[in-house]
């Protein structure tokens, strides 16, 4: 494996560290990512997901665990969060329609969590924040209230279950691919509809149009208030910022 890597090294000027954090790392070198993962499991989820969804996703070049070889996706991310996207509203429009092709698809084998799950998960992060003084207790407590909207019985659809902005890929107004399929599962057509707007709520009427399809803007809300509660404690222990101009802390004051 380590020979494979040194070989692609070696015909490019530079590696590039697009993430990394305590469970796993992507590096891109040239033309191609690789993703360095400890559980394997998430990548056995990526790479099925990938040849099941009926949406553009990434070449997959090689695998040799822990490693799993990507082609780069031309174009670029549809965004980042706390930036703003300089992409065309026909090309956020686009994206709600890819997603709306992938939630149209059969499902896949993984379940997803449940409600109780998640709604337990929830309330232990809440408590921990509290606790350890790490957000006011108001915000946290509005917040919960605001997320219960997102705690109800859902229709199960295929979900890419991480649809941030960064992993959109758009060339002008068309999709290119999307990335990071390890958490893709049975799950609420709104939550993928949600992380993609999170802390670009500007374009969400851009993507609902895309999508085709009414959506209750509560519920994404909802989902708005509970992916940041969860975030923040993950964020903070792997080395980022939830703080940031424009991220999950953001996000949940603009709910007060």
């Amino acid at each position: 494996m380590s020979m494979v890597i040194f070989a692609i090294i070696a015909d490019v000027e530079k590696v590039e560290v697009v993430v990394a954090h305590h469970e796993c790392a992507t590096l891109r070198v040239g033309e191609v990512f690789l993703k360095i993962d400890s559980d394997q499991t998430r990548t056995d989820v990526e790479v099925e997901a990938m040849a099941m969804a009926p949406v553009p996703t990434p070449e997959v070049l090689w695998r040799r665990p822990p490693v799993l070889a990507l082609a780069a996706l031309p174009g670029a991310a549809l965004g980042r969060l706390g930036k703003p996207s300089t992409a065309s509203p026909a090309a956020w429009a686009a994206a709600g329609a890819t997603v709306r092709t992938l939630h149209d698809a059969p499902l896949p084998p993984w379940p997803g969590r449940s409600l109780d799950a998640i709604a337990s998960r929830l309330d232990g992060e809440c408590k921990w924040l509290i606790t350890n003084d790490v957000l006011p207790a108001g915000l946290v407590t509005r917040n919960r209230q605001v997320a219960e909207a997102a705690l109800r019985p859902w229709t199960p659809v295929f979900t890419h279950g991480d649809l941030q902005i960064a992993h959109v890929f758009v060339d002008g107004d068309e999709i290119t691919g999307v990335i990071d399929w390890s958490e893709a599962s049975q799950g609420d057509a709104l939550f993928d509809l949600a992380i993609l707007t999170l802390g670009h709520e500007e374009h969400l009427g851009d993507v609902i149009a895309g999508y085709g399809a009414d959506v209750d803007l509560d519920v994404i809300r909802a989902w708005w208030s509970l992916r940041s509660l969860l975030a923040v404690r993950w964020l903070v222990e792997h080395g980022f910022d939830p703080s940031a101009p424009g991220c999950e802390v953001d996000v949940l004051k603009s709910r007060l």
